[in-house]
């Protein structure tokens, strides 16, 4: 089985983030600096470089509040600074944290989107 599993090429792994108002999550990850690369049948495709998600138009609150993304960054400072220049906390009413240190080897910022979904900004230490 090992020898199966290590010829099989993995190309890419996304995950479906839900959003309660499609348009307005949409508009919001524009915002917040993801291309927007497609958009069809109630999913869109974003992406940033190399990190991509797909937005879905579904929402259960109880997902959404546990829901979290993780997006590893190269200079967390400079990624602050922009994701607080794009004036996304006050335009759409979300938290974006300050960067601090974590006790298992990162810095990190935390924000969190209209639907409730947790998005964590990290950079290693």
């Amino acid at each position: 089985m090992r020898q199966i599993l290590q010829e099989l090429e993995s190309v890419e792994i996304k995950a479906f983030v839900p959003a309660r108002d499609f348009k307005l999550s949409k508009q919001f990850y524009q915002d917040l600096g993801f291309t927007l690369a497609s958009d069809e049948g109630g999913v869109a495709y974003f992406h940033h470089n190399n990190c991509s998600f797909l937005l879905q138009d579904f929402y259960v609150q109880a997902h959404a509040d546990n829901f979290m993304m993780h997006i590893l960054v190269k200079d967390i400072e400079k990624w602050h600074a922009r994701v607080v220049a794009t004036g996304v906390a006050e335009k759409y009413g979300v938290p974006v944290s300050g960067v601090s240190r974590q006790p298992w080897g990162m810095l990190d910022f935390t924000v969190i989107d209209p639907s409730g979904v947790l998005w964590r900004f990290a950079q290693n230490i």
